[in-house]
């Protein structure tokens, strides 16, 4: 199922996206007798993404036809939601050669920081260049993962089973504050509209094989970066385990999984996020003087 949070009727309201028609919960609710949230984080507060999903699978994407569906000229895309619990990131996560991981991974642990809610961005809004402190900015496309139940000390076993679904994202990062020092990590990723969230959940249930799905970062209309998921030092299994050892993680925390490579933008550049199977997701840039 692929859960879309839009705009509508001065509201951020989510649909289910089946072919080209996004029809809204609150429809749904309507005619089925149903009360589920209508938002998607609501969704994953109250545990009922997996009801709905089921519902979905067994009859439910059938009655979708039937129901009013948002028309297209009415469709602006929000972010997933605004204010998660918690934003992890990875860096330096994908070799070129699947040969390389165990080498790697044996090595150390995950390359982990954080970010605030208040970088986050949803699609087709502006990246701001700070006017201070940086002048050398990159961004780079991202798979999110989203947590979908409670969880604290699981297997890597048990991993995907605590996850709702994947994003889209974008990570932006202020690379000359990281490189003058490697501590100034979380303050180079931290500036308010660096994190691009997509408007997509794709549930796990409809992805067959993660390990082959790409990644590209797209920067002015062209290809920059690409790679898959099996290139991962770190697969998303692990990820969730690994982190879930260091603090308790809750439905709607997001991890993002590193990416296959990162470019530097300037004003009046477009970064763009490719998945097979999602919208694209895309940034202007505009330096901080150019935005009122």
């Amino acid at each position: 199922m692929k859960l879309v949070m839009i705009h509508y009727e001065g509201d951020e309201q989510a649909c289910i996206k089946i072919d080209d028609r996004y029809v809204r919960l609150h429809t749904i609710n309507q005619l089925e007798h149903t009360h589920w949230p209508i938002n998607v984080f609501d969704l994953l507060q109250e545990g009922q993404l997996e009801t709905l999903t089921a519902w979905y699978n067994e009859g439910g994407s059938d009655k979708l036809a039937q129901l009013e569906s948002v028309p297209s000229e009415a469709i602006a895309a929000a972010p997933l939601y605004r204010h998660p619990r918690k934003i992890w990131g990875i860096g330096m996560n994908y070799v070129k050669q699947a040969e390389e991981r165990e080498a790697l991974f044996a090595e150390a642990d995950p390359v982990s920081f954080m970010k605030p809610d208040t970088s986050l961005i949803g699609p087709n809004t502006a990246i701001e260049l700070p006017a201070q402190q940086t002048e050398h900015v990159t961004a780079e496309a991202e798979l999110a993962i989203i947590i979908g139940r409670t969880c604290k000390n699981i297997t890597e076993a048990e991993a995907l089973g605590c996850v709702a679904g994947f994003a889209v994202s974008v990570d932006v990062t202020a690379a000359d504050i990281h490189a003058k020092h490697q501590r100034f990590l979380t303050r180079a990723k931290s500036f308010d509209t660096f994190f691009g969230f997509g408007s997509e959940l794709i549930t796990r249930d409809e992805i067959e094989d993660l390990s082959q799905l790409a990644v590209e970062t797209w920067h002015n209309g062209e290809l920059a970066h690409r790679n898959v998921l099996a290139n991962m030092i770190y697969q998303p299994a692990y990820l969730v385990a690994f982190h879930s050892q260091v603090m308790t993680l809750l439905p709607g925390d997001v991890i993002l999984t590193g990416t296959p490579g990162a470019v530097v933008i300037r004003d009046g550049d477009v970064i763009e996020a490719r998945i097979p199977g999602f919208e694209p997701l895309l940034h202007p840039v505009q330096a901080a003087a150019h935005l009122a």
